[in-house]
Formats: C-alpha cells, structure tokens, sequence
C-alpha cells in the first residue's frame, strides 16, 4: 500500500455547520504535551551553540527515553564559533557552527542506542503542503517534529535581525499556531513557514566583520581555503572588501552594508523522529519528500 504524507493529500470538499467546524479544528490541532507540561518537561539550551542537542534532548524524553544533556551534546557533536579566530577562518566556523538536521538525526540515534530514528523533509524550495495539519497528522501518531529555521527571516520592521538559525522541537499545533520549546514561545503559522523556507545562507553583522580583519591574514583565503564554491558564487570576499571600503569613505550620506551573506551548512525544514519499531517510524523512512510547489 503506498504510503501518502499527512498533509499533501487533496483536501476534501468543505461540509457545513457546527461539525464541520469541530472538524476543522481538530484537523489543525494536535498536542505531545500541554502548555503546562511543556513549562515543567522542555529543557533549557544546555550549551553556546547547542539549540539542536537541546532539542534532541526533548525528542527523547517525549519518546519515553531519558539521557542526560552531556550525553546528548557528545552524540550531536556540537560544533562552535572561533570567536577568536581571524576573520577568515571565523566566517568558516560561523557558517558551520551548532548542528545540522544530520547531526540531530544521527545524534538522536546514537543516544537513543538505536531506538529512534529521524526523517527530514526540507521546505525550501517552496514545497505544496499545509504545514498546521501536516505537523497535526504526524504528532497525533506519535512523531515529534522539531524544526530548523532560519530566523533571520520574516523579521519585523524595526526590530534587530537574529545572529543565528535556531533548531525548535515542536510539542503541538493549533489552528494558525505552532507551540515550541527553547524558548517556550507560540508562533503564527506563516512565520513559522516563513523561517522554514529558506535558502541556506547566514547574515554575519557588520561589527563582527569588521572586528576580526587583520592584515597578516589576506581576504583571498576566505573562498581558497574552502572547498564548498558557495564561498565564491556569492563573493563573500568582495562583500567584506566593500564594507571595509566603506569605513575609509568620506561620504558620509552613502548608506553602509549592515551585514554580509554567507554559505550556511543548515537546511530549512521539520525532522520528525519516532520509534524505530513503531508503524510511524516505518512509514516516516517510506513517504516521498513533500511535492515541490
């Protein structure tokens, strides 16, 4: 029997009165925990970096196995900034630092001694699903989503755009709504969507740029010194040569880069984990990926 991912089937033609809005709403709404069991369960980040093996950590413990967040960390194999490092070698470590939805599977399933497995579905590109009663279908059988989002995107006007991408494990959804953990936080339905589709790539502000050039370490090694050609197709050198143009400018009226774009090692998208012996594990590994839009 072919297996149809929750969510991207045709919808049914809408029937009326009061049942068909009772039906609606559980057909958006699905909870691993409650509000209040997530404020007494969910795990603070553990670690500078560590929002995937934190997330790990949940996923485990909503699956009704218990490792201790040390445990967890060692098996993601969190990876950090170089802080101190030249700007260089500091953009590479950026641009790689936590965890990828890999690390998280992987992780996940050495932790567990095997007993979990995961499944990404990427949403970037664009892909024909509706993420609330997607997200509805697999938590009421027993899968734990957890998403990772670029949340450098869909930023309100005004406000300070984030310094990261951010792995979530996600207890619930409602209509128009997704319930996350670290933090513990309610989100609108188009933005979660929003973050989850992205290309893969890392504003780096402007100040942390500018902080780290030094002249004993040329630009050039930025793109040769990295294999990945995402490093020269957006000419990540030359974005640092202009903004370090612009502080010797003397005119003052020209507007300044507040960041540079970078590769990003990260995928957008929802992992769901479940039990290895479990039916929603075997159908997790058996769904085709989302349809493109």
């Amino acid at each position: 029997m072919e297996v149809v991912p929750p969510g991207t089937e045709r919808e049914a033609a809408p029937s009326r009165g009061p049942e068909a809005a009772q039906e609606v709403g559980e057909a958006h709404s699905a909870m691993l925990w409650s509000v209040q069991q997530a404020v007494e369960r969910q795990t603070l980040q553990i670690g500078v970096s560590a929002c995937g093996a934190t997330a790990v950590v949940d996923v485990l413990q909503a699956l009704g196995i218990t490792v201790t967040p040390e445990t967890a960390d060692r098996c993601v194999q969190t990876r950090l900034r170089r802080n101190a490092s030249p700007l260089p070698d500091y953009l590479h470590s950026r641009s790689q630092a936590g965890a990828t939805h890999h690390q998280l599977i992987a992780g996940a399933e050495q932790a567990s001694g095997g007993r979990v497995l995961g499944r990404f579905f990427g949403f970037y590109p664009a892909r024909r699903v509706k993420l609330v009663p997607w997200l509805a279908r697999w938590i009421r059988r027993g899968a734990v989503p957890v998403a990772t989002m670029n949340m450098q995107r869909g930023v309100a006007e005004g406000e300070d755009i984030p310094d990261a991408w951010h792995h979530q494990l996600i207890f619930g959804v409602g209509p128009n709504a997704v319930f996350m953990t670290n933090p513990l936080d309610v989100v609108g339905e188009e933005e979660v969507h929003t973050r989850l589709c992205s290309k893969s790539v890392l504003l780096i502000r402007r100040e942390d740029v500018l902080k780290r050039l030094d002249p004993n370490y040329p630009l050039s090694l930025i793109s040769d010194q990295h294999a990945d050609p995402r490093w020269k197709d957006l000419d990540v050198e030359g974005q640092v040569r202009q903004m370090r143009n612009e502080e010797h400018s003397r005119d003052e009226g020209q507007p300044k880069m507040t960041h540079i774009t970078i590769p990003a090692a990260y995928s957008s998208g929802v992992t769901l984990f479940a039990r290895r012996d479990s039916s929603v594990g075997r159908d997790l590994l058996a769904v085709p990926e989302l349809p493109l839009m």
